[in-house]
């Protein structure tokens, strides 16, 4: 097995030193503890090591300096592998090799009421090229207010070269799909096709749209050209996060046809503290240890915050006094 140090890799725009292990690079993160990961895992084709004993031996030995090493199965490989200790993670995902059976039976009434009504609000979707038009289609997505469910928008007001940049990965196995009305940009999904399914790496629309919409539209058309692909699932992220069970955006995906499938992640102590930390639970973080009901507690914490003190601060410095919450976001078209 080669195991080489590498330069950092930049995850979430904070570098990151990383190991090399054959064709994965695996990169350790954390403050008061160190949790080794394969580098983006859920893009990648395979599961995340192809030797996993050789692999925890190679970065107990390395340079990373790990508590602990995670890694998972993927899709359709559901049942446990290994003998490590594990705990269910999960996905929502959509059985994309029968469109038909999905919109009859796995999609709800009043999401497909919706799709047929943004059909005769001359909303479209159709597979786009990457191309500079469509960057800047993006940015006027982007553009389109400074904040997203509640909260300050985090792409808001990027320059051409850093949006071109962020949309430009895994070019050679990627797709994207565009929302119309008429010549107007009014949505995008990016898809990362890995193995036999295609995750969802981002999706977005224009709220000013809302009502032609827009995501529904994009996650239909997506199950349509994975069915034409051969693809078996749409992924798009975790179906639930830890405890965090109420969630408006779980909630989104079950309107639009996302069940929730249980796969298993290893957790292979490296350290005494990482031992202790998994015996703690503390791995699982936050979301994973709060009870349900202080975490909606927190979040509700975290709404007023924004709504009466962020928000409006940003708005400000922005010149943009009237932003105000905007109800569609990426991710969050509610069916009515």
């Amino acid at each position: 097995m080669r195991c080489n140090v590498n330069a950092t890799i930049v995850q979430e725009g904070v570098p990151s030193p990383s190991v090399q292990i054959e064709d994965r690079f695996v990169v350790a993160r954390g403050k008061w503890y160190k949790m080794a990961t394969v580098f983006d895992e859920e893009w990648i084709d395979g599961d995340g090591v192809a030797d996993p004993e050789a692999a925890i031996k190679k970065i107990k030995n390395g340079p990373l300096k790990a508590d602990i090493f995670t890694f998972a199965q993927k899709l359709p490989r559901t049942e446990p592998l290994y003998g490590y200790y594990m705990e269910w993670d999960n996905v929502a995902a959509i059985q994309t090799d029968n469109y038909k059976e999905w919109w009859e039976n796995r999609l709800p009434q009043v999401t497909r009421k919706s799709i047929r009504r943004a059909a005769k609000r001359g909303a479209t979707a159709r597979v786009v090229e990457y191309t500079d038009d469509l960057v800047r289609g993006i940015m006027g997505i982007h553009d389109d207010t400074l904040t997203r469910q509640g909260a300050p928008f985090a792409h808001y007001g990027k320059p051409f070269d850093v949006v071109k940049r962020e949309y430009g990965t895994y070019p050679e196995k990627s797709e994207f799909i565009g929302a119309y009305y008429e010549d107007e940009l009014i949505g995008i999904i990016k898809l990362v096709y890995a193995d036999n399914t295609a995750g969802i790496m981002q999706i977005i629309t224009k709220t000013k749209h809302y009502d032609r919409r827009p995501t529904n539209i994009l996650i239909a058309k997506a199950v349509e050209v994975c069915e034409q692909k051969k693809i078996s699932f749409l992924i798009y992220g975790k179906y639930v996060y830890g405890n965090k069970t109420d969630s408006s955006l779980t909630e989104f995906k079950r309107r639009n046809g996302f069940e929730q499938i249980n796969f298993p992640r290893y957790y292979i102590p490296l350290t005494i503290k990482g031992k202790f930390i998994i015996k703690s639970k503390l791995h699982r973080g936050l979301l994973g240890v709060l009870p349900g009901r202080v975490i909606s507690s927190l979040r509700a914490i975290r709404s007023a915050y924004y709504e009466k003190i962020a928000i409006p601060l940003m708005a400000r410095r922005k010149g943009d006094p009237s932003a105000k919450n905007e109800k569609s976001a990426g991710g969050t078209d509610e069916a009515d």
